[in-house]
């Protein structure tokens, strides 16, 4: 597919985001990612029939019926077993994260980086800050001893807002779409179009994370259901939420992030690397085992250094978050 047109990175400039319908190919481009998953999920299943946490693998299940399952029988949700990344909390020599080959090949693939190179240019970073959000409906998951959600709808923020602020001036792109389609009743993305012209705005402390104040946050957001196959592409500073999950299955989606090479992360403890160079493209990193020594070896030096990380610059203390 050709790269972004002009009046496609045009409103992207203008409203802060786009979506590119059928930029992926469903069966192509996700399809070995998703039976992947399967792989890790029937790994988390056995290590924890293993422990006594679960009576059943629940195996005769469909992937998201099962982790359904899964979640709610151990009491758990069981978020960072399936993320690629690490988190800011003290990191143990076995703290669990899935890097796998799969999720390489997705951030390298090339449709994406023709997409991202239409907007930032062909010295592509692959930033560290990437997630995959497996969202269980609300009415089936777990609480904690409080009687909160152990994972809901996420709350409205800005990427710039949850990045350290030696990344401010980085050119960051987040990159976002669903594995499964998105529907509002599942917990679809929403966004403010034209947000990111207020710059960055004040985040306070929530269970579900860092959060825009309501008192901030101005006119009603935009949903955005999308297909298996489309691509969110959002600026740092653009206001975005999740709806709440209604349905009786899970929001499957991944969200990766690129920077110009030789910029800021906001993560500069975790590894990054170079997916495409059109000045330098020997330094692009191609091995997919590579990329997992590199964060098998950050997450041994952080289990060793043994200390909490916060990636947060906020105040909870701040009069805008009484």
């Amino acid at each position: 597919m050709a790269p972004l047109s002009a009046a496609q990175v045009e409103q992207f400039h203008r409203e802060g985001y786009l979506v590119v319908p059928g930029l992926l190919d469903p069966a192509a481009d996700l399809d070995p990612l998703i039976h992947e998953y399967e792989f890790v999920l029937d790994n988390l299943a056995r290590e924890l029939f293993a422990r006594g946490q679960i009576a059943s693998t629940h195996a005769g299940l469909p992937f998201g019926r099962r982790l359904i399952a899964i979640y709610r029988e151990s009491g758990q949700v069981q978020q960072q077993y399936f993320d690629c990344t690490l988190h800011g909390a003290k990191v143990a020599a076995d703290t669990p994260f899935w890097v796998g080959p799969e999720v390489f090949r997705l951030i390298r693939n090339p449709k994406l980086l023709d997409a991202v190179e239409s907007i930032i240019g062909p010295e592509i970073y692959s930033n560290p800050v990437q997630h995959v959000r497996l969202k269980p409906p609300e009415h089936l998951t777990p609480r904690d001893a409080q009687g909160r959600l152990q994972l809901a709808h996420t709350p409205v923020h800005q990427d710039n807002g949850v990045i350290t602020p030696d990344a401010d001036e980085t050119d960051l792109l987040t990159v976002w779409f669903p594995l499964w389609d998105a529907t509002i009743e599942n917990g679809c993305l929403t966004v403010w179009p034209g947000s990111h012209r207020r710059g960055l705005l004040d985040h306070c402390f929530s269970f579900n994370g860092l959060a825009i104040p309501p008192k901030l946050v101005e006119a009603e957001p935009l949903p955005l259901p999308m297909r298996r196959g489309d691509v969110l592409f959002l600026t740092k500073l653009t206001m975005h939420a999740s709806l709440s999950n209604h349905s009786d299955d899970i929001r499957w989606s991944y969200d990766l992030r690129y920077n110009p090479i030789g910029q800021p992360t906001g993560r500069g403890v975790f590894p990054g690397f170079i997916a495409r160079s059109a000045a330098h493209p020997e330094t692009e990193l191609r091995d997919p085992a590579e990329w997992q020594r590199l964060w098998f070896d950050t997450r041994r030096q952080l289990a060793e250094a043994n200390t909490d990380r916060s990636f947060n610059r906020w105040d909870p203390n701040s009069p805008v978050c009484a």
